[in-house]
């Protein structure tokens, strides 16, 4: 008896730490900002290509500046409405606003609204874009309450966030007017230290989860900027849209493997009230300052990343291109070197980007200036005519 007594004390001891270990937590939700002013054709693909890893759209609809007053974003309805997915509609109120004219942005806002319900979008919610200084906090929370009481009941309204407000009392008042919040951990302060910085990152998600009771989502970058010199030793920022400006530019882009470790100790420990991640910005083919949709949605998915450069040679009558293929899922600088063996050349030459130096056996194409190479992609390096060149004697140098 003795026996049969202390085997079921350690299968109730057993089941009892079992009932306790930490469960599974929900994976993140995973949404996208689509951020162009004006919509082309490369919205068709890239919106396809997302729809798998990302199941919100949180799409740039109207914004308001202090000189140039109000201006819409020139989306795709139709394109929109066959995709199906969730659309919350962003207005952005730029922080120089000198006041929040309370009816006349809540008539800016309804015509939106209801022009993209009249154009049967799946629209379920409004976020407020609105970078405001802790003293006009409360300014903002009567703002929002008013807007919230002549919303629809079914359309959500979310606020776009920043880490500065965790030092106003007014932040939990703020917060409690609102369904969900938006916490901003990029480029929030100098970006001359960089887009993203993870640790202050992680401290900013933990505090802001100590002090809202409603959900919230972090907006990561997926993108980078160019500093250009600028008046005053503050450098002007480039980013979707080029600048009219002399002077170098200094590249700055958020690093995939950062963020992907960040995503993947918010999945494994997520802190309270956390809903999940939005990115910004749904990335085009012709946007060379974003990660690729590749690698954007292998960071979203928690995949290993690993870019594979490759060297590639297409040849017709003795006459080479040399390009570079990145066979991986993470998007790769341009190699600051790349050598090849060959035999009998008469003529070589570099493309843009990269320099040549020729010996009789060897060209050694050398990087000029910095790039990258898309997941998936390639990049044409230069040409040679050669009676041969040794592919297995040439060396890719990062």
């Amino acid at each position: 008896m003795y026996f049969f007594a202390r085997l079921s004390a350690l299968i109730v001891a057993v089941a009892l730490l079992s009932g306790c270990e930490r469960q599974d937590a929900p994976p993140l939700d995973q949404q996208l900002y689509v951020w162009q002013r004006q919509w082309t054709p490369a919205h068709e693909a890239a919106l396809r290509d997302s729809r798998a890893d990302f199941s919100t759209l949180r799409v740039l609809a109207l914004q308001a500046f202090p000189e140039a007053g109000w201006s819409r974003a020139r989306i795709d309805p139709a394109l929109l409405k066959r995709d199906g997915r969730p659309l919350i509609a962003v207005i952005r109120l730029d922080g120089q606003l000198k006041s929040l004219d309370r009816d006349a942005v809540t008539a800016q806002i309804q015509q939106v609204l209801g022009d993209w319900q009249g154009q049967g979008l799946n629209l379920s919610g409004v976020e407020i874009d609105h970078d405001a200084g802790n003293a006009r906090l409360p300014a903002y929370r009567e703002f929002l309450t008013h807007l919230r009481a002549v919303l629809p009941a079914t359309i959500a309204l979310s606020i776009t966030a920043l880490p500065a407000w965790l030092d106003s009392p007014e932040l939990p008042a703020l917060l409690s007017t609102v369904d969900s919040s938006v916490l901003q951990v990029h480029a929030v302060s100098d970006p001359r230290l960089g887009l993203f910085d993870p640790d202050q990152a992680r401290q900013w998600t933990k505090a802001w989860s100590r002090i809202t009771s409603k959900p919230f989502y972090l907006a990561l970058p997926a993108y980078g900027v160019a500093l250009l010199p600028g008046g005053g030793g503050a450098p002007v920022v480039e980013s979707e849209v080029p600048i009219e400006r002399g002077g170098k530019r200094r590249e700055l882009l958020a690093d995939p493997r950062q963020l992907s470790r960040l995503g993947t100790e918010l999945r494994n420990d997520p802190p309270a009230h956390l809903a999940g991640l939005i990115w910004f910005r749904l990335p085009l083919a012709s946007d060379r300052r974003a990660w690729s949709l590749t690698t954007l949605g292998a960071v979203a998915r928690g995949d290993a990343l690993d870019s594979r450069l490759a060297l590639k040679l297409s040849v017709q009558n003795d006459l080479y291109d040399i390009s570079l293929s990145n066979q991986g899922n993470l998007d790769s600088a341009w190699p600051e070197r790349l050598t090849l063996a060959v035999q009998g050349c008469d003529g070589a030459d570099a493309l843009a980007g990269y320099a040549l130096q020729q010996r009789p056996d060897l060209l050694t194409f050398t990087r000029l200036r910095d790039g990258r190479i898309p997941a998936g992609g390639q990049r044409a390096v230069g040409w040679a005519r050669c009676a041969h060149i040794d592919q297995g004697g040439s060396n890719v140098d990062p």
